[in-house]
Order: structure tokens, then C-alpha cells, then sequence
């Protein structure tokens, strides 16, 4: 059976009214189980219809290939921006592109990172940008991770392709060559649990932190559940400041200055405009 499968109810912190019942921080991991299932986290429609119009391609073109499509959509308004000019389509269907690059210019000391996220999570990581950039003077790029799946599967693949060729010239995964000359460490969040962006760790070669939604869901808000589960845009810059500091990038006295300004401790210390959706 081919098609597509559209999760409405996804993420564990955009129903957060409606039950615990649809609060889904795994169904990613399950998807990645099955070979036949391709999953995407799209941020932006613009992002789904490219995933769409290929998943057409794939599923029903001149070579069809037996797979159905598992895309989670959410249930959470927030603004769709155009599509970029000179987009990496590429790089989206792949797995990863990077969506906004900090504005850096020549002679430009500032401690850099890198920020991945999928999803209603992009939101989220775009805030913590502009929040480093502002409050703590770190420039980071934000990546739009649209299928953590798909890059372990193509990194999988690529380590055992090496395995099997031992005499020929050693492949690199799609997602080592992309990060492989972005300075600074990464940060990778999603609604989902940490497992799903875990997925990606062996395969990035600058320190790694993942950030996302495990343990048991709760009613609340969702400033209260982000903030909760540790994945606004708060605790997105903390985990940003928190690996510069362990490099010696930022003072360990800006790192606890950031803690006592964020309070992410407190969940009650958060608007639902920072945390990139309404109550």
C-alpha cells in the first residue's frame, strides 16, 4: 500500500488540552522501525510541498518504489513564511538544510553554534537565535531538520557500504558532510523524545546535545509543557551556552547569568508568545 499518512495529533505539547491520549513523543521512533515508512517533521507548508510533490514521484512515477509516507503535521497555528529564495530542496528531502544562518561578518569573533530542529520546534529554535544574538552576543544557525529517520537510515546505509568496500574510498553520511564545516557545537530538539534526535549522534562529529520531550505528558499550557519538558527557546539557548562553556567559548558566569534571566526551572516564568504558539 502506498500513500501518505498525515499525523494531525502530533508532537507531545500541541494538544495540550485535550487528554494525554494524543500526546506523541515517540510515534518517530516507531515509524523508523518499519523500512517502508518514510517520515517527515515538517516546520512549513512550504516544506511540505516539496516532501509531497516527491513523495508522488516516489510512490507513483515511472520507477515506483513500494514505500507509504508518514507525515507529522501538528495542530498548532502559527505563521507559514514564504518559501526562501534558492531553497536546498536537496537538503530538505534529504533530511536537513540549513534554514537560517546567523548574520555574521568578516572579522566576527562571536562563539558560534548550531541549532537543529524539526517541526513546531523550528519555531522555537529561531527565537533562541535571535535570543543568543541579543542577550548573549553567540551567533548560532538554525537547520531545519525535516526527517531525523531519513538521515540515520542514509547514514546506516553509508557505514555499511563502508564495511562491505574496505578497498574503496571511505562514503561520508549526508549529515556529517553538512554540519562537517559548521562551526561550534549542536543542539538538537523536537517535540518528540530525546531518542529521536539521538538518532543523528554518532554521525555529527561536534558536541552534541539533544533536547526534547521525555517522561510522562501533562495538561497545561504550552509555555508551561515547553518549558516543562525543557525544549523553549529559554532552554534551547541554555543548552547552546552550556556546551560554549564547556569548550571555554563563554564564561561560566554567563552561563548561570542566563539561568537566573530564563528561570527554566519555573514553568510559570514563560509567555506562550515565547514559547511560539498561543495557550
Amino acid at each position: 500500500t502506498r500513500g501518505f499518512v498525515l499525523g494531525a495529533t502530533a508532537g507531545r505539547t500541541t494538544l495540550n488540552g485535550e487528554g494525554l491520549q494524543h500526546e506523541d513523543g515517540h510515534s518517530v521512533l516507531l515509524a523508523a522501525t518499519n523500512p517502508a515508512a518514510v517520515h517527515y517533521d515538517a516546520a512549513y507548508a512550504f516544506e511540505l510541498g516539496h516532501i509531497v510533490r516527491d513523495g508522488l514521484r516516489r510512490m507513483y512515477g515511472d520507477e515506483p518504489e513500494n514505500v507509504f509516507y508518514y507525515l507529522t503535521i501538528y495542530n498548532e497555528p502559527y505563521v507559514q513564511p514564504a518559501e526562501p529564495e534558492n531553497l536546498d530542496v536537496d537538503g530538505l528531502l534529504r533530511g536537513v538544510y540549513r534554514f537560517s544562518a546567523a548574520d555574521v561578518g568578516d572579522g566576527d569573533d562571536r562563539p558560534r553554534a548550531q541549532i537543529l530542529a524539526s517541526g513546531v520546534a523550528l519555531n522555537w529554535a529561531l527565537e533562541a537565535q535571535r535570543r543568543l544574538a541579543e542577550e548573549w552576543q553567540v551567533a548560532a544557525d538554525v537547520w531545519s531538520a525535516t526527517s531525523w529517520n531519513e538521515l540515520r537510515r542514509e547514514a546506516v546505509a553509508t557505514d555499511e557500504w563502508n564495511l562491505m568496500n574496505p578497498d574503496g574510498p571511505p562514503r561520508v553520511p549526508y549529515v556529517t558532510q553538512r554540519l562537517g564545516d559548521a562551526p561550534g557545537p549542536v543542539v538538537a530538539v523536537s517535540d518528540y523524545t530525546r531518542e529521536v534526535q539521538d538518532q543523528i549522534a554518532p554521525f555529527v562529529r561536534q558536541e552534541f546535545m539533544s533536547l526534547g520531550t521525555d517522561g510522562f505528558g501533562l495538561s497545561d499550557t504550552r509555555a508551561a509543557l515547553r518549558r516543562h519538558f525543557k525544549v523553549d527557546a529559554q532552554s534551547i539557548a541554555i543548552g547552546v551556552l552550556t556546551l560554549l562553556a564547556r569548550r571555554g567559548d563563554v564564561p561560566w558566569e554567563t552561563l548561570k547569568q542566563a539561568h537566573e534571566t530564563y528561570r527554566i526551572d519555573d514553568v510559570t516564568a514563560t509567555t506562550a508568545e515565547e514559547a511560539g504558539g498561543e495557550t
